[in-house]
């Protein structure tokens, strides 16, 4: 995973939709551990706050810049999310 430049950053809308995949990265990974019910769910509430984050992504972007990167992050843990589903869910 990519680290950023804390002193690169600018809390900006992108800034902020990175911080919540980041958060729903880790999340995801503990799911991916230890598939319990309250982890997944933890992950899929991860999932709706990192969603909302990345919507709002492109209003602080100049250009669109780093839009695309957080929108392709959060394609990838959702399909790190789904594969919880295709596992038949035996957590429950």
């Amino acid at each position: 995973m990519k680290h950023y430049e804390s002193s690169l950053r600018t809390n900006s809308t992108v800034d902020q939709a990175h911080d919540a995949v980041t958060k729903l990265h880790n999340s995801v990974t503990q799911a991916l551990s230890h598939p319990t019910a309250p982890m997944i769910e933890q992950a899929e509430n991860s999932l709706e706050h990192a969603e909302e984050a990345v919507s709002h992504a492109p209003e602080g972007s100049v250009g669109g810049q780093g839009v695309t990167l957080v929108e392709e992050r959060l394609a990838e843990e959702k399909r790190r999310l789904s594969s919880l589903d295709e596992q038949g869910r035996d957590w429950q």
